[in-house]
């Protein structure tokens, strides 16, 4: 430490920065609390001088100035009291989906300096509680994860006028921006695929039909058969869990036990709904192919590894980071909203 840095029985504090970068401490202020009009050079050097003094901010006092908190919240929203094989938290911890839209988010929120706090939703006095956080100003911004066609939670979050944007295409017009993958074109490729391979006895493991998503994938796959002739296409509802799949194979074998095609419509049900299919004695793929979706960890730990289709979590979630921060900064921009195109993993499955 040279003879400018102060001693290290007390905190650096921004005259010590200013002493060290030759500059007045309203300087300091300013490139700390990031106006853009601080000349280059004078930023380089404050930005220098905070790196050699080691000077901490203090979050507090500089949320004073900027209006920001350094905290985005992440909301996830299930419809209440929905039939599950298992309770809300532990099906978001445990589901290898949010594990994705989590790292997307930190991937982008982490180097920018922001917190990302986790908020979960089941109930009208969650409901109530969350929105009560997010009026009073705890966070910058809001991501939202919206799991049910009624959910009033996109609206009254649009309402506080807090930036926002939905993670998933919303089913009723809203004026959040939104960041999806195309799901009846995923579903599209699916059964194209099953096609391809000369399958006509071809059924789905759908997800919960109160879910956009996976509303979406069974209508767009039941739509892509009916372009090729097939118009009987048996279908069971699974939870988007292990054990929810399992359950919604040997409903639907139960019924059609001579299926040659099958489209899952999340790689964790189908990991579920292998081992049934061979129990019963149907040899995978040989006598039923088997096709995901979402391309997850699960999709190569199945047995044999499962074709799926791939929606590019991270970077949709990534998108999803990028476009909140951008309407922070500039909440008075026009809502921009983002599609992905999901695209065909073929493996041993099908």
């Amino acid at each position: 430490m040279d003879a400018d840095s102060p001693p290290p029985s007390r905190p650096v504090t921004l005259e010590d920065v200013a002493r060290v970068a030759g500059v007045s401490r309203a300087t300091v202020s300013r490139v700390i609390n990031e106006t853009p009009t601080v000349d280059r050079t004078l930023r380089n050097a404050v930005e220098n001088a905070v790196a050699a003094t080691g000077y901490v901010p203090n979050r507090a006092a500089r949320s004073l100035v900027t209006r920001r908190t350094g905290s985005v919240a992440l909301v996830v929203s299930e419809q209440e009291k929905r039939h599950a094989a298992a309770p809300f938290l532990g099906r978001v911890f445990t589901d290898p989906h949010f594990g994705r839209v989590v790292s997307g988010l930190v991937d982008v929120l982490r180097p920018a300096g922001v917190h990302l706090v986790l908020m979960l939703v089941d109930d009208e006095a969650s409901r109530l509680q969350t929105l009560s956080y997010l009026r009073q100003g705890h966070v910058d911004g809001v991501v939202l994860i919206s799991s049910h066609v009624d959910d009033p939670l996109p609206q009254l979050l649009a309402d506080t006028r807090l930036p926002a944007v939905l993670s998933g295409r919303p089913q009723r017009d809203s004026s959040l921006a939104f960041v999806e993958a195309d799901q009846r074109e995923g579903a599209r490729l699916a059964a194209g695929h099953l096609v391809s391979l000369g399958r006509t006895r071809i059924g789905s493991v759908a997800g919960p039909q109160d879910m956009p998503a996976a509303r979406e994938r069974l209508e767009g796959f039941r739509a892509a058969l009916a372009e090729h002739g097939i118009h009987d296409v048996p279908w069971a509802e699974g939870d988007f869990t292990h054990t929810g799949g399992a359950s919604a194979v040997r409903d639907l074998l139960a019924r059609r036990p001579d299926l040659d095609g099958l489209f899952v419509a999340s790689d964790l049900m189908a990991l579920g709904a292998l081992p049934v299919l061979q129990r019963a004695g149907r040899d995978v793929p040989r006598d039923v192919a088997v096709v995901g979706f979402d391309d997850s960890h699960a999709a190569q730990s199945c047995d044999p590894p499962l074709t799926t289709v791939r929606q590019p979590v991270e970077e949709m979630a990534s998108a999803t980071a990028q476009l909140l921060l951008r309407r922070i900064a500039r909440p008075g921009q026009a809502v921009r909203s983002e599609l992905f195109t999901p695209e065909l993993v073929v493996r041993a499955s099908a």
